[in-house]
């Protein structure tokens, strides 16, 4: 039996209501997968006419390449979503070793095809950010990496010594993990290509494929490999090195580098004046995101752990918290991470029970108990302590009452984080935003309203690829 036009688009409409629904809750599926399919497959997934485009209406693409996938988001000039889709990545192996370099590069041409065709040729600009650190050393000839990317979380403690020995006291690449560590390491331990090789960012790198320009960065990502914002230059320090050489040219995030190359306009169908813009840090994208954009503005990240990013007049850097800021245009984005967070909540409570203890919290009222939560020892921020031990008893018989008490002890942390960004001379804190699979938990976020005394709300985008989308709008309009 076949339906009407009409019943057919309606059909199609419910279909696409329900995804989106399961997306806003954190299941995302395709509307194109059976019903089997959509239980076990997660390689890909995309979600189209958000908010339609009219006709004719220039297009921003962003797209963000995070620790696990990537994502990307295609928005118009208000902002409005028009499509978004993510992928796994393809895990390939060299010398029994993830080849992370052909992974992303396969994401990235997967995301491009995964673009809806009716919309490719409204696109003015793309933009990409990628996680912090990830450092790649290429030929500067060819692009091709001249050993294995160095990821966010890997460290370099054989450079460390030398890094602290010329940088200044307490500087962000005084940490093993920072690209200036990955390179001198690189540098100490190559022995050839060295005159022709040049340092990347996981964004950087990508971007090359879509302009063509080789050695272009951002000063969100340079900054730890040591470039200075507020100067707008490489350090007298750092220039004084004999891997400077290595070093990429820096604009601000979101400035055109140039128009797509030929051959990736013509595969993917982008017009012709379609331009590549620099991209920026996953973490600063998710910010960008939130749509914070006065001194004073603030978003808190309540994932495993609690990280906090504040718009700030001034610039604050104080490694013994671990607070660095990145430059946003004529500001600040200063931030700092707390070992406390969900993660905590996870390793005594179930989905289920946090859902169900939650309502029958009272937020306005005050919890006695006193707690730290942590998952192990040590605290970074607002507490610079290694020893610090977890703090999670006496634990009343109500399990509401204790989850109450971890849930107001959790708040405490980010009001002293928030209070010590101030006494370090940060702007002072008026609204707080809120991310991550927290910011879903309404009771908390009233508790945490009561106790920072500032008012408290879920951000309503979150996804670094959005971030990203705005970079590339922005890179467009100017």
């Amino acid at each position: 039996m076949f339906c009407s036009t009409r019943n057919c688009m309606l059909m199609d409409e419910l279909k696409f209501i329900n995804a989106y629904d399961l997306y806003a809750s954190g299941i995302w599926i395709s509307r194109n997968q059976s019903p089997r399919k959509r239980r076990r497959t997660t390689t890909m997934s995309v979600e189209t006419d958000v908010v339609p485009s009219q006709s004719g209406n220039r297009l921003y693409l962003g797209m963000d390449f995070g620790t696990s996938g990537a994502r990307f988001a295609l928005i118009n000039k208000d902002g409005d979503v028009c499509a978004e889709g993510k992928r796994e990545y393809p895990l390939y192996k060299s010398h029994e070793a993830i080849d992370w370099a052909r992974s992303w590069k396969m994401t990235l041409f997967s995301l491009l095809e995964d673009v809806p065709n009716h919309y490719r040729h409204l696109v003015a600009s793309i933009s990409i950010d990628g996680t912090s650190a990830t450092t790649l050393i290429v030929d500067s000839n060819t692009g091709q990496p001249l050993s294995k990317p160095l990821l966010y979380n890997e460290s370099c403690p054989d450079a460390l010594p030398l890094v602290k020995s010329i940088a200044p006291v307490n500087h962000t690449v005084c940490s093993a993990s920072s690209t200036l560590c990955k390179l001198v390491s690189w540098w100490n331990s190559a022995d050839s290509n060295k005159e022709s090789a040049t340092l990347l960012h996981q964004a950087d790198w990508l971007l090359w494929f879509l302009h063509g320009k080789l050695g272009i960065s951002d000063y969100n990502n340079a900054l730890k490999v040591g470039y200075d914002p507020e100067i707008d230059s490489y350090p007298p320090w750092l220039l004084a090195q004999p891997y400077s050489q290595l070093l990429p040219y820096v604009k601000a995030p979101g400035t055109s580098i140039g128009n797509l190359k030929e051959d990736i306009r013509s595969q993917f169908g982008f017009p012709n004046d379609c331009i590549a813009c620099t991209g920026t840090t996953d973490s600063i994208a998710a910010f960008l995101a939130a749509r914070a954009t006065l001194p004073g503005q603030a978003v808190t990240s309540l994932g495993s752990t609690l990280a906090i990013k504040l718009l700030s007049s001034n610039r604050i850097d104080d490694a013994r918290f671990g607070v660095y800021s990145h430059r946003l245009d004529n500001m600040w984005l200063v931030g700092g991470a707390s070992n406390t967070g969900g993660a905590v909540l996870r390793q005594i409570f179930t989905d289920d029970q946090l859902q169900e203890l939650s309502k029958q919290i009272d937020p306005m009222k005050t919890s006695p108990l006193d707690y730290y939560p942590l998952t192990s020892i040590g605290e970074r921020f607002p507490e610079a302590d290694p020893q610090m031990a977890p703090r999670l008893h006496p634990r009343p018989e109500s399990d509401v009452e204790y989850l109450h008490g971890i849930l107001e002890s959790i708040a405490r942390i980010e009001g002293k984080a928030y209070r010590l960004l101030k006494d370090l001379g940060a702007s002072e804190v008026e609204e707080v935003l809120t991310a991550g699979g927290g910011s879903k938990n309404e009771k908390w976020t009233k508790i945490r309203e009561r106790v920072l005394g500032l008012p408290v709300s879920r951000a309503n985008q979150t996804e670094a690829a959005y971030g990203a989308a705005l970079l590339a709008l922005k890179g467009a309009q100017s």
